[in-house]
C-alpha cells in the first residue's frame, strides 16, 4: 500500500466514524442532476405510448406495426449499449454524457414531424441510439462518487426519476394534445433534455477536479479498500462469467419494464375503454408506486448491512424481495377491476424499480470503476435485446389472440429465474482482473 493510499485509508476510517451529515453532500448534488436526467429521458420516450391509442386512430398502424416501433427504438438501444459504454469510460462522464443526449434530443423532437409508421420507427431508433448511453453514464457517475455502501441507494434515488418522467407525461401530454396538438407534445419534452444539457456541461466535475468537494467527502467517496480505477479491456469483460450473468439477469428482467412502459396505456384503452384523459390517473398511479419502489428497493441494502450482512448478501436479499414481490402480476389476467389491477402492476412497477437499482449496482460491486460504463453497457444490450423480441412477441400474440394473461403470467416469474441465475453465475469471492 503507497503511503497516499494509507493516507487516504486513515483520512477515510476518521471519516466513517464522524456523521454522515459532517461528511459533505456534493454526492448527493451530482445524484440530483442524475436524477433530473432520468426524467427528462422517460419523459422523452413515454411519450409515444402514452399517445399510441390516438396516433393509432390518426395514423392507421397495426399492433403488429407499432411492435416494429417498438423494436425500432430498442434495436438502437441495445446497438448503442454495445458501444456507447467504452465510448464513455474512455472520454469520461462529462462529455460522454453530453454527446448521448444532444442525440436524443434531437431525435425526441423530430418526432413531431412524422407521419407514417415507417417515420416513427426512424424517429425512434435514433432516440434509442441517444437514450442508450444514460445508464451506462448515470452508473458510471455514481460509481465515481459513491462508496459501494451508498451506491444502491444513490442509483435507487436517480433511478426513481424514470418513473416521475412517466408520471409527468399523463399530468402534460392529454392538456398538450388536446390544445395544441400532438406534435407539440413531443417539441415539449424534446426541449427539457437541451435545458439540461446545459446545466450538465457548466456545473459537473470528476471528484478529483471538482472544487468544492472537502477532503472529509472525498475519503468517503473513496473509502472502498482496493476499487481499482484500472482500465480494463471492453473485449476482456466478455470473458468474466460475472459479465454474463448481469446480461442475461437484465435481458429477463428489462422487457418486463419496457413492456409496461409501451403497452400499459394500449392495455388500459382496450381491456376498460379509457380514452387519453382517462389513462392519466392509473398510469400515474402505477409510476408513483414505482417511483417508491425504486428508492425503497435502493435503501434495503442499506438496512441489511445495518442488521450486519455483508454487501453481497444485503444486495441479493434486497434483489430476492423485489423478485417476489412481482409474482401477483401473474394474476392480471384474470382480474376484472381497474384499481385492483393497478394496484398489482402498481406493485411490480415498484418491485421492478427496486431491482433494477440493485442489479445496476452489482456491476460496480463486482467490477472497478473504470470498467463499470463498459460492464452497464453490455447488460443493458442485454436487457434490450430481451425487449426487442418480447416486443416482437407481444405483437403478435395482441394481433392474433388478443390476450394480456400469458404475457403477465410470463412477467410474474422472469424475476426469480433471473434472481437464480445470478446467485449462480456470479460466486461470493470477489472478481480479479489479471
Amino acid at each position: 500500500m503507497t503511503r497516499e493510499t494509507k493516507t487516504q485509508a486513515a483520512v477515510a476510517e476518521t471519516v466513517n466514524s464522524q456523521a454522515p451529515m459532517s461528511i459533505g453532500s456534493i454526492r448527493w448534488r451530482i445524484c440530483a442532476l442524475l436524477f433530473f436526467a432520468n426524467t427528462i429521458n422517460y419523459m422523452d420516450r413515454q411519450v409515444l405510448s402514452f399517445l399510441a391509442p390516438l396516433l393509432q386512430v390518426k395514423i392507421g398502424w397495426t399492433e403488429a406495426q407499432y411492435s416494429y416501433i417498438v423494436v425500432a427504438f430498442q434495436a438502437a438501444y441495445a446497438l448503442g449499449l454495445l458501444f456507447v459504454g467504452g465510448f464513455i469510460d474512455a472520454v469520461g462522464v462529462r462529455l460522454g454524457y453530453a454527446v448521448t443526449i444532444v442525440v436524443w434530443s434531437a431525435a425526441a423532437v423530430s418526432h413531431a414531424l412524422a407521419r407514417s409508421a415507417l417515420s416513427f420507427g426512424i424517429s425512434r431508433f435514433f432516440l434509442g441510439l441517444g437514450e442508450s448511453g444514460n445508464f451506462p453514464a448515470a452508473i458510471k457517475t455514481v460509481a465515481e462518487w459513491f462508496p459501494k455502501r451508498e451506491r444502491a441507494l444513490a442509483t435507487g434515488i436517480f433511478n426513481s426519476g424514470t418513473s416521475v418522467g412517466a408520471i409527468l407525461v399523463p399530468l402534460a401530454v392529454p392538456w398538450i394534445a388536446g390544445h395544441l396538438g400532438w406534435q407539440a407534445a413531443f417539441l415539449f419534452t424534446g426541449g427539457f433534455s437541451f435545458l439540461w444539457l446545459i446545466c450538465w456541461w457548466t456545473t459537473y466535475k470528476s471528484p478529483e477536479h471538482h472544487g468544492k468537494l472537502s477532503p472529509h467527502e472525498m475519503a468517503h467517496i473513496r473509502s472502498d479498500a482496493g476499487d481499482s480505477s484500472a482500465t480494463v479491456p471492453w473485449g476482456k469483460l466478455l470473458g468474466y462469467r460475472q459479465t454474463w450473468a448481469l446480461l442475461i439477469g437484465k435481458g429477463m428482467t428489462d422487457p418486463v419494464w419496457w413492456f409496461l412502459l409501451f403497452w400499459l396505456p394500449k392495455y388500459f384503452a382496450s381491456a376498460f375503454g379509457l380514452k387519453l384523459s382517462g389513462l392519466a390517473l392509473p398510469i400515474m398511479t402505477i409510476y408513483l408506486a414505482a417511483a417508491f419502489g425504486s428508492i425503497f428497493g435502493g435503501w434495503l441494502p442499506v438496512l441489511g448491512l445495518k442488521l450486519g450482512l455483508g454487501i453481497r448478501a444485503a444486495r441479493r436479499s434486497a434483489m430476492l424481495f423485489c423478485a417476489l414481490a412481482v409474482l401477483p402480476i401473474m394474476l392480471v389476467g384474470g382480474l376484472h377491476h381497474l384499481w385492483t389491477i393497478v394496484a398489482v402492476i402498481g406493485l411490480a412497477g415498484a418491485a421492478h424499480q427496486g431491482w433494477s437499482a440493485n442489479i445496476f449496482t452489482v456491476a460496480s460491486d463486482v467490477f472497478p470503476r473504470a470498467a463499470v460504463g463498459s460492464v452497464t453497457g453490455i447488460a443493458g444490450f442485454g436487457g434490450a435485446i430481451g425487449g426487442m423480441i418480447v416486443a416482437w412477441l407481444v405483437g403478435l400474440v395482441l394481433e392474433h389472440y388478443h390476450t394480456y394473461s400469458g404475457i403477465f403470467i410470463a412477467a410474474g416469474v422472469a424475476y426469480l429465474v433471473a434472481w437464480t441465475i445470478l446467485q449462480l453465475m456470479i460466486p461470493a469471492k470477489p472478481l480479479v482482473i489479471a
